[in-house]
C-alpha cells in the first residue's frame, strides 16, 4: 500500500529507499484515469508530471465533447475504447458532479459529396453499436438549427453527444488517485530511465526495478506506464522502442460570448470530405459557444499560440456555416496540440520484459475513451502475471466537483449554500459569476492550484469578457496568500 503522502509539493520529494510498484508518466486524463484505476488495488502508485498541474498538457484545450464513437473507425481499439469509456465516464461524471449537458449533435452536409457521405456514417455508426442516429432533410436541419447559413443540403442525427468540462474531468480523476494513495509528483519532466541497473532479487520478477531521473530527482518503480501525451513517444524511446513519432496538431479555436449561445443550442459536425474533417460549431458547459478547431501539423511540442491566419480562416467559415454569429463578440481565442500520430489508431501495449505499458497516440476521443484506457491497459498488465494486484476494500468516496456548468446550480445562485456560508454569494469574478467561496475551496482542495492558470481551470475564474481586467489583481492576491500559507 501507499504511504500517506500525498500530494507532493516542490521542495520535497520521496525517500530514496522508496520503490513504487507502478508509476505513471502523465498526470493528463489519461494518466490520472490509469492512477486511479491503479490506486484501487493493494500497490503504490506515483504520478510524474513535467507540468506544474494536472491536466495542464493537451487535456486541457480540446472541444469537450463526450463522444457516442458513432464515427470512429469500426474494429479499431479506438472505436471499442470510445464505446466504453462514453458509458464509464457518464457514470463517473454524475458520481462526482463533472457537469455534463446532453446538447445532441447535427452533421450537417453542404454539397452533393457530403449529402452522399450521411448513409454512410450512418452505417459506420451502427457497426459501431450506436444505432440511434437519424437521417434529416433540410427543412429538420433548419428547423433544429434555424441559424445556419443558407444551402444546408441534409444532416445525421447523433442525440447522445454531449458537452463536458475537461478541466473538471482531469482534476476529479487525479483528486481520485490521490485520495487514494498515489502520490503525485508535478514539476518533474523525465530525463532518462535505467530499465537494466535493477535486476530482479533472486530471479524474482516482482522484485526488478527501474530508475527513473526526472527534473526533480530519481525514483523508482517496479512498472513503469508511459501516458505522457505529447511526450509518448521520446518516453517510448527511453524504454527501447521506436513504434510512433508525435507530430503535434494545433488546434485553434474561437471561444464566443454567452449572449451568443441561443444561436445553437446542438452541436454542429461537420461531414467529412477529402478536405479534411473540417470546423464545428459547438456549445460549451460553461455557456458559450465555440468554433474550430484549424488543423495545423507543427514541430514545436510547446506551440499554443493563436495566429492571425487561424482566426481568419475560423471567421471565413463562419461566414458560411453561421453568419450571424460573426455580429456576436469574441471572449477568448486559445489553441490545443493533440498527439497525432503516423497511426490510424491508438497505441496502447505492454512490454512484460521491461515491465512497461503505454498508452500513446491518444487524439482528442481521449477524452471520452481515459477510463476505459485504463481499463483496458490494467487487464494487459493483469495479464503478465508481474503486478500482485489485490483490489482494496478500503477506497475513499469519489470526490465531489465543484459545479462549471451554465446548465446546473452555480453557488451564487444557492441561497441555501449562501445562508451557510455567505462567502458564496461574495461574486469575485463578475462576468463568470465567481465566488470568493469557490475561489478558498480550490486553494484548499486536495489539489490546489499554483497558477493563475490552474485557479482558472477549477473555478472559471477571469475567463469571461474582461479577462481578469476587473478581478485579476484581487485574485492573484488570493493566489500568492494561499501559496504563501502552503509553505
Amino acid at each position: 500500500m501507499s504511504g500517506t503522502l500525498a500530494w507532493v509539493p516542490p521542495g520535497t520529494w520521496p525517500s530514496p529507499d522508496q520503490v513504487y510498484d507502478v508509476t505513471v508518466v502523465g498526470a493528463g486524463l489519461v494518466g490520472a484515469a490509469i492512477a486511479r484505476a491503479l490506486a484501487g488495488y493493494e500497490l503504490s502508485v506515483a504520478i510524474l508530471d513535467a507540468r506544474d498541474d494536472v491536466g495542464d498538457g493537451t487535456s486541457k484545450a480540446n472541444t469537450a465533447i463526450l463522444h457516442t464513437g458513432f464515427d470512429a473507425t469500426p474494429g479499431t481499439l479506438e472505436s471499442r475504447l470510445v464505446r466504453r469509456g462514453y458509458d464509464l465516464l457518464s457514470a463517473y461524471a454524475r458520481e462526482c458532479g463533472i457537469p455534463v449537458e446532453p446538447t445532441g449533435a447535427v452533421l450537417v452536409a453542404w454539397d452533393d459529396e457530403q449529402q452522399a457521405a450521411l448513409p454512410g456514417l450512418r452505417a459506420k455508426a451502427s457497426a459501431n453499436g450506436y444505432q440511434r442516429t437519424s437521417l434529416i432533410d433540410a427543412d429538420e436541419v433548419y428547423a433544429m438549427l434555424p441559424h445556419l447559413g443558407p444551402g444546408v443540403r441534409a444532416g445525421l442525427t447523433v442525440p447522445d453527444e454531449s458537452v463536458t468540462c475537461t478541466w473538471t474531468t482531469s482534476l476529479a480523476l487525479a483528486t481520485d488517485a490521490v485520495r487514494r494513495g498515489a502520490h503525485l509528483l508535478l514539476g518533474a519532466e523525465v530525463l532518462a530511465v535505467d530499465v537494466t541497473g535493477a535486476p530482479a532479487r533472486d530471479g524474482d520478477p516482482h522484485d526488478a526495478w527501474t530508475a527513473i531521473r526526472t527534473t526533480r530527482g530519481s525514483i523508482r518503480t517496479r512498472w513503469l506506464v508511459n501516458a505522457a501525451g505529447l511526450g509518448s513517444d521520446h518516453v517510448d524511446r527511453m524504454m527501447g522502442f521506436d513504434r510512433f513519432t508525435i507530430t503535434p496538431r494545433k488546434g485553434e479555436l474561437l471561444v464566443f460570448d454567452k449572449q451568443s449561445r441561443p444561436l445553437a443550442r446542438h452541436i454542429v459536425l461537420p461531414v467529412p470530405s477529402k478536405a479534411g474533417k473540417g470546423v464545428l460549431i459547438s456549445p460549451t458547459v460553461y455557456g458559450n459557444l465555440m468554433v474550430g478547431p484549424t488543423a495545423q501539423d507543427i514541430d514545436d511540442r510547446t506551440d499554443t499560440s493563436t495566429t492571425e491566419a487561424g482566426f481568419a480562416f475560423l471567421r471565413d467559415k463562419l461566414a458560411a456555416l453561421m453568419p450571424a454569429l460573426q455580429d456576436e463578440e469574441i471572449t477568448a481565442t486559445y489553441a490545443g496540440l493533440r498527439a497525432a500520430t503516423e497511426h490510424a489508431d491508438y497505441v496502447v501495449d505492454v512490454d512484460a520484459n521491461r515491465r512497461y505499458a503505454v498508452a500513446g497516440g491518444i487524439r482528442s476521443t481521449g477524452l471520452t475513451a481515459c477510463m476505459a484506457i485504463a481499463e483496458h491497459l490494467i487487464g494487459l498488465v493483469q495479464e503478465t502475471g508481474l503486478l500482485e494486484m489485490r483490489e482494496r476494500n478500503d477506497l475513499p468516496d469519489a470526490p465531489a466537483m465543484p459545479n462549471l456548468g451554465e446548465a446546473f446550480l452555480r453557488p451564487y445562485q444557492d441561497a441555501d449554500r449562501i445562508a451557510a456560508d455567505p462567502e458564496y454569494g461574495h461574486v469575485i469574478c463578475f462576468c463568470e459569476r465567481v465566488t470568493a467561496g469557490e475561489i478558498r475551496d480550490a486553494l484548499a482542495a486536495t489539489i490546489p492550484p499554483t497558477t493563475l492558470g490552474g485557479l482558472r481551470r477549477r473555478t472559471r475564474v477571469m475567463n469571461g469578457r474582461c479577462q481578469g481586467f476587473f478581478c485579476g489583481a484581487q485574485v492573484r492576491a488570493m493566489l500568492d496568500a494561499a501559496g504563501r500559507d502552503r509553505s
